[in-house]
């Protein structure tokens, strides 16, 4: 015999080879596994201590359930029988330990079965169920009882069976035969399906057929699993926090039904009943479906992003805060010297050699004085300063106000002050040209008093400083006076952890890609950190000083340029350092699944109410003009996005199908040529074979530099695509004294113009008793004998009206004619 395996030693066996591998080693075998193989001398030794131990314990058992708990009293022609069985069982484990090994597989699963049967004697008071191997099968008064068929579901390795359960059947198979052949081959199979399932509980055969199938409803017998198969299901109420569900800010029709565990046609009534028309796929926003959500009484929550859950951030130590320059923006109506006053604190601060780090490189240059530095903000215009503002973010610590001495405040002025306001930023105001002969001063402190900047010699918390651009005097104190503010602000940050800031421009640069101008708001930006700026991610690759060199780092209040983005961000954008690129990716897909919810908003596909619905339909067809922008830098895109959208009225609506910065290219003529579109190029230009394409493709290019030459050309486009509308304008009048009968022409009225005059191909009306008849054309005019061209007041002469004859003496015949008025925007 070849070497086995254990797991296949174990299967002849019929144990598990958890058991078999601890029994092995409980003998001194060594084994590691289940794959281990044995020699026949291994295996040999194991069936003989295995088999021999199994076999008292057979003996044992037996004798108790037999003696003690059924079989006191029974006939004792069938005590002789079971005890038969008893003698037969001896010898042959005898026999087994002598023969090969199936016999002794034989005995060990006997015994195995046999062990459970001790645990359910106590249920043997019920006469439902007999302890396993017990032979008391034949209790029953039929003889049929034999229990010797009871070995064979022991034998499951039915091959090794076969030998011992042919001689013992044999013996009995007559008495049988006799009573129920039949019942017992109905026995036998009942048998093996029970112990092969539940090696634990044999039930005896005859009592199964008076009670019917185990389990079934209704039967005493079925007792034991009735409380498995016959449970009710319990009717529980949901818990409250069960019925509370978390949603963003926008959920399909689909998603809220399925988690409020109704159908979506519920949902979309509920909604048509709120006014609002949707479908399955549409989405709902986050107030709308707090309302149907609990108008099924559940309670709707705002879910906490990955993106929030992500950017937590803790508690600054203050032991680690430190003095951070502070940030200023310069502001003012334009020509009141605002470029001249940064020109100016430029040139006083610097040396010959740029020392002092005041080029301006990227639209913010840090200043260098005795007593600290000061970084000036360049932004792109007051849209832009606004966005910041609205994002809730400090990117400005003080607004610097200039304002003309010999103009006094203006428009822009107090558009300067609102925007301050509203991002509670101080004020310190420059009073510039101050040396101009008629500047006043003191008007402009009267001025500014009127709108709530109070100067500090007034009483008020408001610094006004003069100054002169031009002849550089008071620049000192203006920046001594910024210096000041900022200490009474103690504008401090942390440079110790990840940096956060926001993007002052942003642009594509043909050598380097996306390159990003942030300002460094807190923490300390350095290369190789994952960054998250607005839908965009990626790794810092390179930062940029104001003065363009290359630096690994940069700290609270620095303007940097930063390269390694995957897109161009917008103005105004936060700027995020992470642990981690995975963090940074998925906070910027959850950005971009927001911005793709606000723009299906936007173009109405969230849910349409009824009465936007009414609207759409009586707009009708609405003339479109579709533009599509291309710049140097992205402040750029934000500055003629907004001027070119507020041009649109009820007639003609601006669509901004692309914006982005760079070059026109290839792609861009394609989408203009698709969408009918004419593109805009604002300081950029396009290649000879870019142009060529456009002229193959019939697309407009219009290159700018100015952005007043794009708005004043846009609007002459929307004023021709515009409709005219026609006022009425009264000639004259004609009273018919008279009418004249003509052959081949009609009736004639021979009229006297009473005021205006009348002219021949105008329109007119003929009316009678101030009520209108007839509307028409003159068809001819007459004096005498002779047409005329026109008749003035005073005179007689002859009208004809087109079509028409059914005029009476005493009409009159009003003599009109439609003027053109040309459409005008609104300012």
């Amino acid at each position: 015999m070849a070497k086995i395996r254990v797991h296949e030693f174990a299967r002849t066996l019929n144990i598990q080879n958890k058991i078999l591998l601890e029994k092995l080693r409980d003998m001194g075998i060594s084994v590691k596994s289940h794959m281990s193989s044995l020699d026949e001398e291994t295996v040999a030794r194991a069936r003989a201590e295995l088999f021999g131990a199994k076999t008292q314990e057979v003996e044992v058992t037996r004798v108790k359930s037999t003696v003690i708990r059924r079989r006191k009293k029974p006939v004792k022609a069938k005590v002789d029988a079971e005890a038969e069985p008893l003698k037969e069982v001896t010898p042959l484990e005898k026999k087994v330990k002598e023969k090969p090994a199936e016999k002794k597989a034989t005995k060990k699963a006997v015994a195995a079965k046999l062990k459970p049967a001790k645990a359910l004697k106590p249920k043997k008071a019920r006469k439902k169920e007999i302890p396993a191997k017990i032979i008391k099968m034949p209790v029953t008064p039929r003889e049929k009882v034999a229990i010797k068929p009871k070995p064979k579901p022991e034998l499951k390795p039915e091959k090794t069976l076969v030998e011992i359960t042919e001689a013992p059947v044999k013996k009995r198979k007559k008495k049988v035969r006799e009573k129920k052949p039949a019942e017992a081959v109905a026995d036998k199979k009942f048998f093996k399906k029970k112990i092969s399932f539940r090696k634990k509980e044999i039930v005896e055969g005859k009592d199964l057929y008076a009670r019917g199938y185990p389990g079934r409803k209704g039967r005493k017998g079925g007792k034991g699993k009735m409380p498995v198969h016959g449970q009710k299901p319990l009717i529980t109420i949901p818990k409250a926090i069960k019925r509370r569900i978390k949603i963003d800010d926008a959920i399909v029709v689909s998603d809220l039904a399925k988690r409020i565990g109704v159908k979506a046609s519920e949902i979309i009534k509920k909604l048509m009943s709120l006014g609002v028309m949707a479908t399955v796929n549409h989405a709902i926003d986050f107030d709308t479906a707090a309302i149907v959500a609990a108008e099924f009484n559940y309670e709707a929550e705002q879910a906490s992003s990955v993106e929030k859950l992500i950017l937590m951030t803790k508690k600054d130590d203050p032991d680690k805060l430190i003095v951070r320059p502070p940030v200023v923006t310069i502001m003012g109506h334009v020509d009141h010297g605002k470029t001249s006053l940064l020109d100016a604190i430029r040139k006083s601060n610097i040396t010959d050699t740029e020392s002092g780090g005041i080029t301006q490189h990227i639209g913010a240059y840090c200043v260098s004085t005795d007593k600290g530095e000061i970084v000036f903000l360049d932004t792109p215009g007051h849209e832009a300063f606004t966005a910041m503002r609205a994002r809730g973010a400090k990117v400005t610590d003080i607004v610097v106000l200039v304002v003309a001495a010999d103009d006094g405040v203006m428009p822009q002025t107090i558009e300067a002050i609102n925007h301050s306001k509203a991002a509670e930023v101080p004020i310190i105001v420059a009073v510039n040209k101050i040396d101009k002969p008629d500047a006043d001063p003191e008007r402009v402190k009267r001025e500014l008093a009127d709108l709530e900047l109070v100067p500090e010699d007034w009483g008020g918390d408001v610094f006004f400083i003069n100054v002169s651009a031009k002849e550089n005097s008071g620049i000192n104190d203006l920046l001594e006076m910024i210096l000041f503010q900022a200490e009474l602000l103690e504008l401090k940050a942390n440079p110790d952890k990840l940096s956060n800031g926001h993007v002052v421009e942003a642009k594509i640069d043909p050598g380097r890609g996306a390159v990003a101008t942030v300002l460094v708001q807190e923490g300390t930006l350095r290369v190789g950190d994952p960054v998250v700026c607005g839908i965009h991610h990626g790794k810092v690759r390179a930062i940029l000083n104001d003065k363009g060199n290359m630096i690994k780092s940069a700290g609270p209040s620095m303007p940097v340029e930063v390269i390694g983005l995957s897109g161009v961000p917008d103005a105004g954008d936060d700027f995020i350092a992470l642990s981690d690129d995975k963090n940074a990716k998925q906070v910027s897909l959850h950005r971009v699944r927001e911005q793709r919810s606000r723009d299906l908003a936007k173009t109405g596909r969230l849910g349409l109410s009824l009465e936007e619905l009414y609207e759409t339909m009586q707009e009708g067809e609405i003339k479109e003009l579709n533009l599509i922008i291309k710049t140097d830098v992205q402040g750029s895109i934000g500055a003629l996005t907004d001027s070119l959208t507020k041009l649109s009225n009820d007639e003609v609506k601006i669509n901004i199908t692309h914006a982005a910065t760079g070059t026109v290219t290839e792609s861009d003529i394609s989408l203009a040529a698709v969408s009918k579109a004419i593109i805009i190029g604002f300081n950029v230009r396009s290649t000879p074979k870019v142009q060529a394409y456009a002229n193959e493709e019939s697309v407009d290019i219009r290159h700018y530099k100015i952005i007043y030459n794009v708005i004043k050309e846009i609007k002459d486009a929307i004023l021709g695509m515009m409709s005219s509308t026609f006022e009425e304008r009264i000639l004259g009048r004609a009273e018919i004294r008279e009418v004249f009968h003509i052959p081949k022409i009609g009736k004639v009225g021979g009229c006297y113009v009473t005021d205006g005059k009348v002219e021949r191909g105008r329109s007119a009306r003929v009316l009678r008793d101030d009520v209108i008849c007839y509307d028409g054309k003159i068809s001819s005019l007459h004096r005498f004998k002779d047409d005329a061209k026109e008749v003035q007041s005073g005179y007689e002469c002859g009208i004809g009206i087109e079509k028409y004859n059914d005029i009476k003496v005493g009409d009159i015949i009003e003599c009109y004619y439609l003027e053109e008025i040309k459409p005008e925007l609104e300012e």
